[in-house]
């Protein structure tokens, strides 16, 4: 049996607008320029109390309601590659398409910027640790593989935070290209 080749996450420009011109949502397009079938199950869309982690950088109560939280599992050619909780503030989630499994037009980024949030930059945290029992069985990972988890953070034209997403990749599987000018 063939080992699954990599599948690369191109951090530096996945949310650009020319990629955002394409159609496909940045993983889809990942995968595709990779040669790999994408498939994209939403597991779950709810009101909830935020992590933390998430209430900090999105500025809401930890101690509320205060977030729609959205979670995917990303495959590649069948194949588990990643777990995706997207945060967003409830106040501007709520009687929205982004409270729907299928977001529309430009998908998740097209309704937020119809809400006024253009984003300008992005921040992601990288980190590696070992996988809980529930993200080992959805990324069906054998004992020992780690994961990478990318905390990312979309601020928009005003600097603002408005959308969080936690990515929890197979780090067997995953690889990060990040292509930075440096000035």
């Amino acid at each position: 049996m063939r080992e699954p080749q990599r599948l690369f996450r191109f951090g530096s420009d996945r949310y650009s607008r020319r990629n955002r011109e394409t159609g496909l949502t940045p993983f889809r397009l990942e995968a595709d320029r990779q040669g790999k079938e994408a498939r994209i199950d939403v597991v779950g869309i709810i009101r909830e109390r935020p992590p933390q982690d998430i209430a900090e950088r999105l500025n809401v109560p930890v101690d509320e309601e205060s977030v729609l939280h959205r979670e995917n599992h990303y495959f590649a050619d069948g194949d588990p590659v990643q777990i995706v909780s997207t945060y967003l503030r409830w106040d501007e989630a709520q009687n929205t398409a982004l409270t729907e499994p299928r977001t529309g037009k430009d998908g998740i980024y097209g309704r937020l910027e119809e809400l006024g949030h253009v984003m300008t930059r992005a921040r992601d945290e990288i980190t590696a640790r070992m996988p809980t029992p529930a993200e080992a069985a959805v990324l069906g990972l054998p004992s020992g593989v780690p994961v990478l988890e990318v905390l990312h953070t979309s601020l928009d034209q005003e600097g603002e935070p408005f959308e969080v997403s936690r990515y929890v990749h197979r780090a067997d599987r995953t690889g990060l290209l990040y292509e930075l000018s440096v000035e």
